[in-house]
């Protein structure tokens, strides 16, 4: 994949913002415990809901359901009680937090986006109890050193930074212990929470959410199938191949197990941390140009993508230019039928062309023919705003353009106001979540690039 050559080297971004220290927190094991911390962050969002309606009133206002239950103060509780839990709850928590930005409030999907980076993390003495299970009891006699003071956490684990006696530098992503077996609670906990009034859009069809449950419980199983992400990383390394600007780190084996996968360490930030004041411009149109390539890269060539776009599986080192990409347990393999239905879409979306589009549109699964017409038009028009950049000459001004706003406002009033009842297949979602998340990248980094171009040779 051809990229353009790294900007000139700039002092690395600034550190995390104040208020982001590590917390320590015992995973919840066990589906009592977990149902627990469910009934809590219903009761504790139903509450903060009832108070905020009871001040509505009283200033003469009429409340209104959905708008009481997805307050900031809401999704402050939600976000707590997810990052205590981990597991498969908190992994919606973050896809919400990618995928909600066109239905959820703004103010919502950014608290909840603090998943992505602000998790609590093991306590040493059950870190230890993981370490030894996987390892055995001599498991400290494999390193040279190891700190305790994990690099990063998430949904389903943890990453520490670990030297072995021969000079390797290693970072072992260790998985909370019972996330794997909690899965199947969690969803089921999960769905009794999306029956909470005003979470859901009123018109989204109630005979589509097992499905789609089903098709995320999947994908949260495969993702904790460490061996099974061992064989995506090198599979996705070798896909890539020699790059200049993005590199895989290579894997470990042996120091992986089924719930530890051990790579390379890679030096670097994650790459929405150059949204922050006095990063260069060049720097940040650097990084969502080869981020960008390698979305469409990925479909159209490698056919295998990396749905899951949290900006933490990304790691910008400023020294080199170079991008890390580090978590492969969302990998999916992309098939020709549906790689040349959006192309198809793409080309539509490029000449601006609405019939066209809408044939597209139904043959991928987006709309179907017996939508009702207004329905219909809506998704196509929602398209047409995203196909935005693609109709642009030359570079495409994120920082500046009001794109971000106009979809959040016309699909919160699709989606809550006029019903939108179909959800798209399963596999759609991923993929959209990737190019969703890719654009959401350029928009935060206020990047100026052609994505035009970045398509052109594929469409």
């Amino acid at each position: 994949m051809s990229a353009p050559p790294a900007p000139p080297a700039a002092p690395p971004p600034p550190p995390p913002p104040a208020g982001t220290a590590v917390r320590a927190a015992t995973v919840p094991e066990g589906r009592t415990r977990r149902l627990l911390h469910f009934g809590r962050a219903v009761g504790e969002m139903a509450a903060g809901a009832a108070a905020e309606g009871v001040a509505q009133l009283a200033r003469g206002q009429r409340p209104a359901l959905a708008q009481l239950m997805l307050t900031p103060a809401n999704a402050r509780r939600l976000a707590e009680r997810l990052s205590q839990m981990r597991g498969a709850v908190m992994k919606v928590g973050q896809l919400l937090s990618m995928d909600g930005h066109g239905v959820l409030p703004p103010h919502f999907a950014e608290l909840l986006g603090g998943l992505r980076d602000q998790a609590h993390v093991m306590p040493a003495t059950q870190l230890a109890e993981v370490l030894e299970r996987e390892y055995g009891p001599g498991w400290h006699r494999r390193f040279k050193r190891l700190s305790f003071e994990p690099v990063a956490a998430a949904s389903i684990g943890q990453v520490h930074r670990a030297e072995t006696h021969d000079g390797r530098v290693l970072a072992l992503k260790i998985q909370y212990p019972g996330v794997r077996r909690s899965i199947g609670s969690d969803m089921a906990n999960l769905a009794l929470l999306l029956r909470t009034p005003g979470l859901v859009p009123a018109g989204l069809d109630p005979g589509a959410m097992p499905a789609l449950l089903a098709r995320v419980q999947a994908q949260l199983e495969h993702e904790t199938d460490y061996l099974a992400e061992v064989r995506a990383a090198k599979a996705y390394r070798e896909k890539l191949g020699d790059d200049p600007v993005l590199t895989v780190p290579a894997v470990d084996e042996e120091h992986c197990t089924g719930h530890i996968i051990a790579t390379a360490f890679a030096p670097g930030v994650p790459v929405d941390r150059l949204a922050a004041p006095g990063v260069p411009q060049a720097q940040r149109n650097h990084v969502a140009m080869a981020l960008s390539r390698l979305a469409v890269h990925e479909f159209f060539r490698m056919r295998l993508v990396q749905t899951d776009p949290n900006f933490g599986n990304y790691l910008f080192d400023a020294d080199t230019g170079r991008i890390a990409l580090i978590d492969f347990g969302a990998t999916e393999l992309v098939t020709d039928e549906r790689v040349e239905q959006l192309r198809e879409l793409g080309r539509a979306l490029r000449a601006d062309d609405v019939p066209r589009l809408q044939a597209a549109a139904q043959a991928a699964g987006f709309t179907a023919r017996e939508d009702p017409p207004a329905q219909s038009a809506g998704v196509i028009g929602l398209m047409r705003l995203a196909g935005e950049p693609l109709r642009h000459a030359g570079a495409y001004d994120f920082g500046v353009s009001t794109l971000f706003a106009r979809s959040f406002e016309q699909g919160r009033a699709q989606f809550f106001g006029d019903g939108y009842a179909r959800t798209p297949p399963p596999d759609l979602l991923f993929l959209q979540r990737k190019f969703a998340g890719t654009f959401m990248l350029c928009t935060r980094l206020r990047a100026q690039i052609d994505l035009a171009d970045v398509f052109g040779a594929e469409l």
